[in-house]
């Protein structure tokens, strides 16, 4: 036996002009001229109007001044007022229904163009992390907050330079086109500088002196800077944000703090040291997670924060983007509802040089 799909909601919806007018047609039909059913049959036309576009709600308009006309003859009532009221009634909302179905239909049309744009918005400003950087493997996953958003205050970047695979993952103080603006400010100034300083307390303080230039009033961004370069370790600089966390081959978790965190970017006074690098070991078969803190503070139902060291079991799946989507599925689940904040998540897979292939261009 074949199975047959239910009904879509689209479906259910866009016959409801056709079956309201037939109940009414029914209705009037059996209780007769005295109750004056008859003007509801602009009900058609109207809910047309609201599912359709304006040739449907034209069309059935029509439907319903025919159906009118018909009834108004057969119950006698343009012997008097009633029939053509009744006439006028549907006329219009007819006429209303299709000015509805015009304005929704431009509306519709301006939304999918500045879509568009939000698309290419995405793609310039998260656009996607190369599959292979030097001895790594990387992947990310990017929630936002808004609704319908594909983009929003948190960052990421992965460049492969001549000093090594150079990474950053931040956070921009508040939400909203301010938030993705000073995110876009600050990607490209890494992407710049990640290729010109020659270490990583100058790209940062390269890129300190872009935020203090730029943000205005009280706005900040925390980030991590991260550097892999051929010695089976990996350099941070951490600017108020929250602790990678590195899974060892053993299955170990470490989340390795700064010896001084430094003041988030667009906060450090005029003369301000820049903070000093941290060194950890990084080998191959170990992994290397990045993350906003839209992850480790999303709460559950009682109010218990993700945890996830404890969670970083699901990232021993051999395929790198399996495990990032189990991580990020997880996530949601202790959620437990639609995120209070953007969450982002980079993860770096070392692979070892051997058997490192070139990265495919971006798109």
């Amino acid at each position: 036996m074949t199975d047959r799909k239910p009904p879509s909601r689209w479906t259910l919806l866009s016959l409801t002009p056709a079956v309201v007018m037939a109940v009414v047609a029914v209705t009037d039909i059996l209780a007769g001229p005295s109750v004056g059913f008859l003007p509801l049959v602009s009900l058609g036309p109207a809910f047309a109007g609201l599912v359709g576009g304006w040739r449907r709600t034209a069309l059935y308009g029509l439907a319903a001044l025919v159906l009118c006309v018909a009834l108004g003859l057969y119950d006698g009532l343009f012997d008097e007022r009633r029939g053509y009221t009744a006439l006028a009634s549907v006329a219009g909302v007819t006429g209303v229904g299709v000015a509805a179905a015009v304005t929704r239909s431009r509306r519709e049309a301006e939304l999918a163009s500045v879509r568009s744009i939000a698309e290419v918005a995405q793609r310039v400003l998260l656009r996607p992390v190369p599959r292979v950087a030097g001895p790594l493997r990387a992947v990310v996953s990017y929630t936002s907050a808004v609704a319908e958003a594909r983009i929003g205050g948190d960052l990421y970047e992965v460049v492969s330079s001549p000093h090594g695979v150079r990474v950053i993952v931040g956070d921009v103080q508040g939400k909203g086109l301010a938030a993705v603006e000073t995110a876009a400010l600050v990607l490209g100034a890494f992407r710049e500088a990640a290729y010109d300083e020659a270490t990583l307390t100058g790209l940062g303080e390269r890129l300190e002196r872009s935020a203090a230039r730029e943000l205005e009033g009280e706005k900040f961004v925390t980030a991590v800077l991260a550097e892999i370069g051929d010695e089976h370790e990996v350099v941070f600089i951490n600017y108020g944000h929250p602790a990678p966390m590195i899974l060892r081959g053993d299955g170990t978790v470490d989340f390795p703090q700064p010896p001084s965190y430094a003041p988030p970017l667009g906060l450090a006074g005029d003369g301000s040291e820049s903070p000093p690098p941290y060194r950890l070991s990084f080998v191959p078969g170990e992994q290397l997670l990045l993350y906003t803190d839209g992850v480790t503070e999303a709460r559950d139902e009682e109010g218990r924060f993700y945890p996830l060291g404890e969670r970083a079991h699901l990232l021993k799946e051999p395929d790198a983007r399996r495990a990032l989507a189990a991580l990020r599925e997880d996530l949601a689940r202790h959620a437990a509802g639609p995120p209070h904040d953007d969450a982002a998540m980079l993860l770096l897979r070392y692979h070892g040089d051997e058997d490192v292939k070139p990265s495919p261009p971006r798109e």
